[in-house]
């Protein structure tokens, strides 16, 4: 017998350990930051009123066999003049009825709300884990990337929902990597003007930093499709945590003449480590989280933004040159790089540049709702 229950937050988080196991190269979140960002009483994002969410998991006689969330963006349909629904965390077993009956449940509540179509994953936003992977299900994902196995896509088509928006993940040997390539006449004009300054992010002036950051990030792609600029308390609620693990060699605030223009968010990648404990905090995790600082030897770019005035101005090669540079020198040897779409050709191009290559294909799935 299936059933279909609502906000069973740990009931959510234990799927994908049954349905998927060790051998796959899925990476759970942390249960932490898996459970405060699906906790409608804490997550900003519901609390202020810009968006609703629900939580279901399918149980076949007792035992958890999928989930998804459902959620209602109500900020992006205002920004964009949409009346979309969104899916993400959509993990089942291979199998079309408990799969129906999940994005089933989802469709009559995005419905219910409004919505004339249903689209994801996102989760829960898309400048969090989006999309579904197409191609590359070999490869590991890093930090802040989605994995999902063939059947996900195979079964989203089987459900009427049609692929949509193309991304692509990319990893680059940083041995390989070749900064100069990136340095031409403006770039090289940006790292000799006096006029601006590097600051890394370090944990004593973390807060200030990812403020600036936000700021950057907010207007560099407020023309981007899909973007809602976060809340300083959105952002704060998503990337907060962060402090403790950044490595203030590889990311980096630019101001210009005081004013902050570029950011680079670049971190260690942890997913070996968080794959390693099934995500959850253990009393053992400390010790092994100090041995995977000390052994870790892949980074990963979350982002990187400059502001619309300085777009062709030759910023954002001269942070990804500097950003290549210290990489080498902290001894990393990957460099993951989060999703690109296909319509973002600078992106693609920068990272064709530079030699970087695809590691997942990845789609949103979308569907008309009756």
């Amino acid at each position: 017998m299936l059933d279909i229950v609502t906000g069973r937050r740990d009931l959510a988080f234990a799927v994908t350990k049954r349905v998927y196991g060790a051998g796959t190269n899925y990476v759970p979140p942390l249960w932490s930051d898996f459970d405060r960002m699906l906790d409608p009483a804490r997550n900003p994002l519901v609390t202020r009123g810009h968006g609703r969410l629900e939580v279901f998991v399918a149980l076949r006689d007792g035992q958890t066999v999928g989930r998804i969330v459902a959620c209602m963006h109500d900020a992006s349909n205002i920004k964009h003049g949409t009346a979309r629904g969104q899916f993400g965390f959509f993990d089942c077993v291979d199998d079309s009825e408990v799969a129906n009956a999940l994005l089933g449940a989802t469709e009559a509540w995005v419905g219910a709300r409004g919505a004339t179509s249903l689209a994801g994953n996102f989760n829960l936003t898309a400048m969090q884990q989006i999309g579904v992977v197409t191609q590359g299900f070999e490869r590991a994902p890093y930090t802040d990337m989605v994995w999902s196995p063939p059947h996900i896509a195979r079964l989203l088509e089987n459900a009427g929902y049609r692929a949509t928006f193309p991304m692509t993940t990319f990893e680059m040997p940083i041995a390989d990597l070749d900064a100069e390539k990136l340095i031409g006449p403006k770039q090289q004009a940006v790292l000799e003007d006096g006029d601006f300054t590097w600051a890394p992010i370090t944990r004593r002036d973390f807060r200030a930093r990812l403020e600036e950051s936000r700021l950057i990030l907010n207007d560099g792609f407020a023309l981007n499709p899909m973007f809602v600029p976060p809340t300083a308390e959105e952002y704060l609620f998503q990337a907060g945590d962060m402090m403790w693990v950044i490595d203030k060699r590889i990311s980096t605030v630019v101001h210009h003449r005081g004013r902050p223009v570029g950011a680079i968010i670049a971190i260690p990648d942890l997913n070996p480590l968080v794959k390693a404990v099934g995500g959850r905090v253990t009393p053992g995790l400390p010790l092994r989280f100090l041995w995977h600082k000390l052994t870790n030897r892949r980074a990963v770019l979350v982002y990187q933004s400059v502001v619309r005035e300085m777009h062709n101005n030759g910023v954002n090669g001269a942070m990804l040159a500097r950003t290549i540079a210290a990489l080498k020198k902290a001894g990393y040897d990957t460099l993951g790089g989060t999703w690109i779409a296909d319509v973002n050709g600078p992106s693609l191009r920068q990272a064709e540049k530079v030699g970087a290559r695809p590691l997942h294909r990845l789609h949103l799935f979308e569907k008309a709702l009756a």
